[in-house]
């Protein structure tokens, strides 16, 4: 049972998980804290929550029909309004559990998108929150609509019913169309910003990590940035870029990133292409982890599997561990600092450490202050890939069967292309 203090006119939510084959109760335990975190950032209040263990969900209700029956007779003691399920319900699913439960059903896709609404300030930032919403609902529509069949039965609404519906998904299909254009056109400007750069050859470093870790709260003591910064998930959507400059005048572009989380929807990694895509063309990635978190582990793993999934992973990573000025002691801090080289320990609430990660980016930094010319046959595609995807591109040409590359590389790349130095 999980206590919180109610709220006048505030939702009342029960969360309910499962526990399938390959997951631990520990796993589960976790995410089910993560989903009540989720709903209490969207505004509501969880009443409590409920776990059945099975081998696989169910087709029809996820859960078992008979544990969804003895959900329903708990509403009465415990007023719920809405029940938050902790992974993506299928049409199908939803709407057979809305029908049997007769409240309002989400599955935990549908809460972080509520909170993306609420938090998205910019234009861009609703246009991909706008999609990610229309792609979810799109083939949802049926369920949309079941109303009509418990209004009036069957005969009679049977064909404007299937008529609207059918308008709705053009309509619905159409908009997401143009939201499509409308973020290609976004992606395009970022293009032509980080061409721009490049040519002033500024370096760039994405600031990346779980939702909640203190990534804006970096970004603002690092740059006096004035980005919103709250204890709470997803507290910023809206990316920022803001210079730094370093004790040796290297000027490094800092871009502060959506948070990233355990089962990230598809759909937002989707829509958010043009924010992320700017984890795919930086020079450097800054891991902020809240080294306070007791499952700091499993949030470098999720956060790994997000840049991979972006094709970002194995870039040139400084891993910051954050949070150290609540930690009743330095035994973790030295354990993880040993366990990652090169990485470096800070609290950007009360500035500790801070200077040494300023060193640190000026370390990894090094190497981009020194333009190398690289020329590689052809024939080396990953290679060459491999140079685009984690290097800093500056000049390109082909003479035959070779391309003559300018380019600022980092170190672990510099050693592979030694033999191709001009």
């Amino acid at each position: 049972m999980i206590e919180v203090r109610p709220r006048k006119n505030q939702e009342r939510a029960l969360l309910i998980g499962l526990e399938q084959d390959g997951v631990s109760k520990w796993d589960l335990r976790d995410s089910m804290e993560e989903l009540a975190e989720l709903a209490n950032s969207a505004g509501a209040e969880v009443v409590n929550t409920v776990t059945q263990k099975l081998q696989k969900p169910t087709a029809p209700y996820y859960i078992g029909k008979g544990k969804a029956e003895l959900i329903k007779e708990s509403f009465k003691d415990q007023h719920v309004t809405s029940v938050i399920f902790d992974d993506e319900l299928s049409p199908a699913q939803g709407r057979n559990l809305e029908n049997l439960l007769s409240r309002k059903v989400l599955d935990r896709t549908q809460l972080i998108l509520d909170i993306f609404a609420q938090r998205a300030r910019s234009r861009e930032g609703r246009l991909q929150i706008e999609l990610a919403q229309l792609q979810y609902l799109l083939p949802r529509l049926t369920r949309m609509w079941s109303h009509l069949s418990r209004q009036t039965g069957g005969i009679g609404t049977r064909g404007p019913g299937e008529t609207q519906l059918e308008v709705d998904r053009r309509r619905v299909q159409e908009r997401i169309a143009r939201l499509e254009r409308e973020l290609e056109g976004v992606r395009k400007v970022r293009s032509v910003q980080r061409q721009g750069r490049k040519r002033h050859q500024w370096p760039v470093g994405a600031v990346v990590g779980y939702t909640n870790a203190g990534k804006s709260t970096l970004l603002n003591l690092l740059t006096g940035a004035d980005v919103v910064a709250e204890n709470k998930l997803f507290a910023t959507l809206d990316p920022t870029t803001r210079s730094l400059t370093l004790p040796n005048k290297q000027r490094l572009l800092l871009t502060d990133t959506v948070g990233f989380l355990r089962k990230l929807p598809h759909t937002l990694i989707e829509s958010f292409k043009a924010t992320l895509e700017e984890v795919n063309e930086a020079d450097l990635l800054i891991h902020v982890i809240d080294l306070s978190h007791p499952r700091v582990d499993e949030h470098i793993e999720a956060v790994d599997s997000v840049t991979k999934e972006l094709g970002a992973f194995g870039k040139q990573t400084l891993m910051v561990f954050n949070k150290i000025d609540v930690l009743a002691n330095d035994e973790l801090v030295n354990a993880y600092t040993r366990k990652f080289p090169g990485s470096v320990a800070i609290s950007a609430r009360t500035g500790a450490g801070v200077s040494g990660l300023v060193q640190a980016l000026q370390g990894e930094l090094g190497a981009w202050r020194l333009r190398s010319r690289f020329r590689v046959p052809l024939s080396e595609g990953s290679l060459l890939a491999e140079i685009h995807r984690v290097g800093h591109v500056l000049e390109l040409r082909y003479e035959g069967e070779f391309a003559v590359i300018v380019a600022h590389t980092p170190p672990q790349l510099q050693q592979r292309l030694a033999a191709f130095v001009v």
